[in-house]
């Protein structure tokens, strides 16, 4: 009768140790709700961020993109009924760009701050020079239609307009003239300057010179309109991006700045020198490059890079308490496996609170040396051991050692996580090998 009684409590105790570790696999992924809600908060912030980014750059300009000089020349065509009876006159364009176009511009960046948050904006000299070389220009329009070439127009495409600090003006010629805001003609982009300019009636090259002071943030962008333009530019900013349809032909990076260089032709390109209003499928923007002023140090970026390995972080401190647990024989209840769980979790939002007010590293250094103390402490209590708490603390070390590493990387960051990731699982294997799950 005696041996009977003890038969389900030996069961239940052979057991124990299943539903233990069954009850912390479910913990792990009640955990993973708090994860998501740092994540998103992480997400709010960067949203923030930007909002802060747009909010300054709308006072002072926004990104800006170069396009022209573009010549434009009304003319006149008629419009028949069925009898050929012309009843009304229709108004089209024919537009020219430039045989050559040299860019040269030279921006001034700094920083800027909107509350906590940086922000990127520039002043830039900007010199457009070079020459046109007009086709026959009753070649282009339709043969019925009459030119107004006492109504040409020079346009330069610039999408924000409050960025202009100074009169702009145009050298044509050799005789100079000044710039009136807007876009008379459609067809190039709704936001830009224009001004009035003679045409001679011999085909011959025709010089220009366009000089502007220019404000903008973040990006600096240009449009090769010329049958062969060549950029130059340079800056102080140590940290440019080169993006955009073309990537410089040679550039030079230093911590005192950057300098670079392109060359693009006509036949790089998908858009033709001229045209009329009947071709409607001129798309500038496929063509245009520049270069971002980077901003080396993105704090959200890399926490939300981090935060992906809290399952990881949570499933192995967990793993090592429990191993833990079974050597010592000192239960350790559920929700003191959840304190720990949060501990890790809480590491997140002190490392992207910290992070927005001292650079990333140091930020990372604080709330990781913060969270191991925590664990490491707190573990040393549930064991009533030192070295129980001085193991868990280290094994934390070890993982925020790792993660820190892989967040400097960019090219080999998949590489080495995954070789770290299969090192720690061959390390959980080997001492798990002689662990007794079931006691007898």
């Amino acid at each position: 009768m005696e041996s009977n009684n003890n038969k389900p409590e030996s069961f239940w105790q052979r057991q124990a140790t299943t539903v233990k570790g069954l009850v912390i696999f479910f913990l792990v992924l009640i955990l993973l709700i708090p994860t998501y809600m740092v994540a998103d908060l992480i997400s709010e912030r960067q949203y923030r961020q930007s909002e802060a980014v747009g909010e300054v750059s709308e006072k002072w300009g926004r990104e800006q993109t170069i396009t022209g000089p573009i010549i434009a020349i009304p003319y006149d065509e008629p419009v028949y009924d069925k009898e050929e009876k012309a009843i009304a006159m229709h108004t089209g364009y024919v537009y020219f760009l430039p045989e050559t176009l040299n860019i040269d511009g030279d921006l001034k960046p700094e920083k800027r701050h909107r509350g906590i948050f940086e922000v990127v904006l520039y002043e830039s000299q900007i010199e457009l020079s070079g020459s046109f070389r007009l086709p026959d220009i009753q070649a282009q329009i339709p043969e019925n239609a009459s030119l107004r070439p006492g109504q040409a127009r020079l346009i330069v495409s610039i999408p924000d307009l409050r960025g202009i600090e100074n009169q702009v003006a145009l050298d044509w010629m050799g005789e100079q003239s000044f710039f009136d805001p807007g876009m008379p003609y459609p067809g190039i982009s709704e936001s830009g300057i224009n001004t009035p300019v003679s045409l001679p009636e011999n085909q011959v090259d025709i010089p220009f010179k366009i000089t502007l002071n220019l404000r903008g943030s973040g990006s600096f962008y240009m449009t090769p309109v010329g049958k062969v333009t060549q950029a130059k530019v340079h800056s102080n900013w140590p940290d440019p991006s080169f993006t955009g349809a073309f990537l410089p032909d040679d550039q030079t990076i230093s911590q005192t700045g950057f300098d670079a260089n392109w060359k693009v032709l006509h036949l790089n390109r998908n858009y033709p020198q001229f045209w009329n209003s009947e071709n409607t499928n001129i798309q500038f923007y496929s063509s245009t490059f520049g270069v971002d002023l980077f901003l080396p140090v993105d704090n959200y970026q890399k926490a939300t890079r981090s935060i992906k390995y809290a399952i990881l972080f949570i499933s192995l401190t967990f793993l090592a308490v429990f191993f833990i647990e079974l050597r010592q024989e000192k239960p350790v209840h559920p929700f003191q496996y959840g304190l720990i769980g949060l501990a890790l979790v809480i590491f997140y939002t002190l490392l992207v609170s910290i992070s927005e007010h001292i650079p990333f590293n140091f930020a990372y250094l604080i709330a990781g040396a913060m969270t191991v103390g925590l664990a490491g402490l707190y573990a040393r209590s549930l064991f009533q051991s030192g070295k129980m708490g001085f193991l868990v603390g280290g094994t934390l070390t070890c993982l925020y050692g790792f993660l820190f590493v892989t967040l400097q990387l960019q090219d080999y960051a998949l590489l080495i996580g995954s070789i770290g990731l299969f090192a720690i699982l061959a390390t959980v294997m080997y001492v798990s090998r002689k662990i007794n799950f079931q006691k007898e």
